[in-house]
C-alpha cells in the first residue's frame, strides 16, 4: 500500500526465542522483496558501528546496480582519516593544561567522544567523569586531530562519522528510490546490533537530525526481544510488532505431513525432540524418516535426532566436528574435522546443504540452537577430543594472525578488522580448552582491547560470554558478565577490575598498568597515568611499551629530557620503531638539539618512507633548520 495510506507501516520488528525462525523469515522476506523489484540490503551482528553498517548496505546495493558513489568515497576517506586520527589521538595530544571548555563543548562532548566509541578510552567518560572533564577531553582531542588532519571536515568525520555519513546515505537512498518501488533495510540479530544502531535508526526514521528519509524505505528488524518501549513507544502507529513462537502440535504435524513424514511413532519422536521449535522440526524432518529408531530410549537427544537418519559415519562425525568453530569456511572445516584437503572439499558442500547450516558471508554458520546441542554432546563424549580439536583450531587462527601481522606495523594491529577477527577466533578456541594459562592470556588481551576503544573491548568480552556458554563454564561466563558490567562505566573501570581480580603475574600486571596509564593519559589524568607507568616499569624493567608510554606523559608535562631518556630505554629494548624515532626526533627539536633530531627523523624516513607522520615531523624539522636530504633509493630498498 502507498506510504500515504494510514495502514502503511514503515518498521516491522520480528522477535522470538533463538531457533524460532527469525533469520529464516528475514531471508524469505528479502527474497520476496527482490522478486517484487525492491532494492534490499541486510546487516547482522558482524557490524559494530554505524559506518560499518552503511558500508555493508552500500556494498549490497552496488551488487544490485545501485552504486552509492559519494557514500563510498566518504567511507574510504573515513577509514583513512580514522587511521591517521588514531595515531594523533593516542600519541600526540597537546598540553593538558587546556582552558575551561566552552558551553558548546560541554553540550557536545559526550556525543562526540562516546557516539560510536571510535576514540580509544571514550567509554570511560560515559557517566564516570564530570561533564567538564569530558568536554575538556573532547577539546584536547579535537585540537590534536586538527593539528594532524587536513581540515575541520575531516575532524568531524572522525569524531562524529554518523553526522557526516548519514545525510549522504539518505540523499542517495532518495535518488535510488526514484527507480525502484521500495527500498528495504534488514537488521538481523538486533538483540546485539541494537547496542550501536538502535538510537541511530530511531533518529533516522523519526527525526530530521540527518535529513529526510524517503517514504519508500521500509525497515525490518529481527531479534530476541521486543523493541525498547522508551525509545519506540510513541511510534507504534507506524510499527508492526511481529512475535514468533514455537509451533503448536497441530502446526508441527502439518509441517511433517508436508515433508512426507507420516509415521505416527516418528511424528511423536519429532514432537518430543523438537518441543515445537521450528528449526528443530525442520531439521528432524529433512531426512524424511520412516522409522523412529530407539523411540523409547530416554537418553536420545535432539542432536542424535538431527543425525540419526544420516547413515554415513564419516558424515555424522564431520557434522558434529563442524559445530566447533563459530563460523566456517572450507579451511576451518578441514581443521575442525581433521581431514585431508580432498576429503574437506568433498564434505564441505554437503555440510552447507544441511537444513541447520546457513550461508554467512563467504562461509557458513550453524544455527545457534543446533550448534549448542552438538557442542554439549561432543564435550560429554570425549573431553580429550574436544580439547585437541579446539587447540588445533586455535593454532590455525594463530598462524593466520601471524601472516596478517606481516602486512601491519605493530602499532596498527588494533586498528585492523581482519586482525581482530583472527585474534578473537584464536582466543575463543583457547578459552574452550579450559586452560587457566589461556584464560589469563585472553584476559590480558581484554586489557589491551580496552585501549582500542569500548566497541573493541565489548567484542573481547563477548568471547568470554560465548566460551562460557559453549563450555558450561561458570567462571568464563562470570568474567564475561563482570567485564560487561564494568564496561558500562567505562574501559578504565574494566581495567581496574582486571587488575584487582584477574590474578595476573608480574608481567601481566605490568601490561595492564601500561594500558591503564594510556587511558588515563588520554583522559587528561596525567598524574595517575604517570603513577601507572612507574609501577609498570618497577614490575617489568624490560617492558618497552612502559617506557614509551611514560615518555608521552613526561612530554605532556613539559619534561622533555625525562621523555628522551625513556625513549632511549625503549629504543634499546626494541630498536628502530617508527614511534620512538619520530617522537624522540620531535623532542630533540623542541629542546634545541638539531643534530640529534636530524639523526632520528632521517633514520625514521629511511626505515618507514610510507608513514605520513614521519614526514610531518620531518617537515617541522625542515621548517626550522632547512632541507634535510632525502633518503637515497638504495637506502629504502629491501636487502637481497
Amino acid at each position: 500500500m502507498a506510504p500515504e495510506d494510514e495502514r502503511h507501516r514503515f518498521l516491522f520488528h520480528i522477535h522470538g526465542d533463538a531457533g524460532v525462525g527469525k533469520t529464516f523469515l528475514l531471508a524469505e522476506l528479502e527474497h520476496i522483496g527482490r522478486e517484487q523489484g525492491a532494492l534490499t540490503a541486510r546487516v547482522d551482528e558482524s557490524v559494530n558501528s554505524v559506518p560499518e553498517a552503511l558500508g555493508a548496505f552500500s556494498a549490497q546495493f552496488g551488487v544490485q546496480d545501485h552504486r552509492f558513489r559519494e557514500l563510498n568515497r566518504l567511507l574510504a576517506v573515513w577509514r583513512e582519516r580514522q587511521h591517521e586520527a588514531a595515531s594523533a589521538g593516542l600519541d600526540d595530544l597537546p598540553d593538558s593544561s587546556a582552558p575551561e571548555p566552552s558551553p558548546g563543548s560541554l553540550a557536545a562532548a559526550r556525543a562526540s567522544l562516546i557516539g560510536l566509541g571510535l576514540v580509544p578510552g571514550a567509554g570511560a567518560l560515559a557517566g564516570a567523569v564530570d561533564p567538564t572533564e569530558v568536554a575538556r577531553g573532547a577539546d584536547r582531542l579535537r585540537g590534536a586531530l586538527g593539528a594532524r588532519l587536513r581540515s575541520q571536515e575531516d575532524v568531524q568525520l572522525v569524531m562524529s562519522p554518523e553526522l557526516v555519513l548519514t545525510p549522504v546515505f539518505l540523499q542517495e537512498l532518495t535518488q535510488a528510490a526514484a527507480s525502484v518501488p521500495w527500498i528495504v533495510l534488514f537488521f538481523d540479530a538486533y538483540e546485539r546490533t541494537a547496542l550501536v544502531l538502535d538510537r541511530w535508526l530511531r533518529d533516522v526514521m523519526t527525526t530530521t537530525r540527518y535529513g529526510a528519509l524517503t517514504s519508500r524505505v521500509i525497515v525490518v528488524t529481527a531479534g530476541q526481544y521486543a523493541l525498547d518501549a522508551a525509545r519506540w513507544g510513541e511510534f507504534t502507529d507506524v510499527i508492526t510488532d511481529w512475535p514468533l513462537r514455537n509451533f503448536t502440535e497441530a502446526e508441527t504435524r502439518g509441517l511433517l505431513w508436508n515433508k512426507g513424514v507420516v509415521s505416527e511413532p516418528v511424528v511423536r519422536e519429532v514432537l518430543r525432540l523438537s518441543d515445537g521449535l521450528p528449526v528443530l522440526v525442520s531439521t528432524l524432518a529433512a531426512g524424511r524418516p520412516t522409522e523412529p529408531g530407539r523411540v523409547n530410549d530416554p537418553s536420545a537427544t535432539a542432536v542424535e535426532g538431527f543425525l540419526k537418519w544420516e547413515q554415513d559415519p564419516v558424515r555424522r562425525a564431520a557434522a558434529l566436528a563442524g559445530a566447533l568453530p563459530r563460523h566456517l569456511d572450507v579451511d576451518i572445516f578441514r581443521t575442525a574435522v581433521g581431514c585431508s584437503d580432498a576429503e574437506g572439499a568433498a564434505l564441505f558442500p554437503w555440510l552447507r546443504g544441511l537444513p541447520f547450516v546457513a550461508e554467512h558471508g563467504i562461509g557458513a554458520r550453524y544455527h545457534d540452537v543446533v550448534r549448542a546441542q552438538m557442542l554439549r554432546l561432543q564435550r560429554r563424549r570425549s573431553l580429550r577430543d574436544w580439547n585437541e580439536r579446539h587447540t588445533a583450531l586455535a593454532e590455525l587462527f594463530r598462524q593466520w594472525r601471524i601472516q596478517a601481522e606481516d602486512h601491519l606495523t605493530p602499532g596498527s594491529f588494533w586498528k585492523d578488522s581482519r586482525w581482530h577477527e583472527l585474534r578473537l577466533a584464536q582466543s575463543y578456541h583457547l578459552l574452550c580448552t579450559g586452560s587457566r594459562r589461556a584464560r589469563e592470556a585472553v584476559l590480558l588481551e581484554v586489557a589491551s582491547a580496552c585501549t582500542a576503544g569500548e566497541p573493541v573491548a565489548r567484542r573481547w568480552v563477548q568471547v568470554f560470554r560465548d566460551a562460557g556458554r559453549d563450555t558450561d563454564s561458570e567462571e568464563l561466563s562470570g568474567w564475561g558478565f563482570s567485564l560487561q558490567a564494568a564496561l558500562t562505566e567505562g574501559t578504565a573501570q574494566a581495567l581496574h577490575l582486571l587488575l584487582d581480580q584477574a590474578g595476573f603475574g608480574t608481567e601481566g600486571q605490568a601490561e595492564a598498568l601500561v594500558a591503564c596509564g594510556g587511558l588515563r593519559r588520554l583522559e587528561g589524568d596525567v598524574r595517575h597515568a604517570l603513577a601507572d607507568y612507574h609501577r609498570a616499569v618497577a614490575l617489568s624493567p624490560r617492558m618497552e611499551p612502559a617506557y614509551a608510554g611514560r615518555a608521552l606523559v613526561y612530554a605532556e608535562l613539559g619534561e622533555y629530557s625525562a621523555a628522551i631518556e625513556d625513549l632511549n630505554r625503549a629504543d634499546a629494548l626494541l630498536p628502530n620503531t617508527v614511534q620512538t624515532l619520530r617522537r624522540r626526533g620531535d623532542y630533540y627539536r623542541i629542546t634545541g638539539r638539531p643534530q640529534e633530531s636530524m639523526r632520528d627523523l632521517q633514520r625514521a624516513v629511511e626505515l618507514f618512507p610510507l608513514d605520513p607522520l614521519v614526514w610531518a615531523s620531518r617537515g617541522q624539522r625542515t621548517s626550522v633548520s632547512g632541507t634535510l636530504r632525502r633518503p637515497s633509493p638504495i637506502s629504502t630498498m629491501p636487502c637481497s
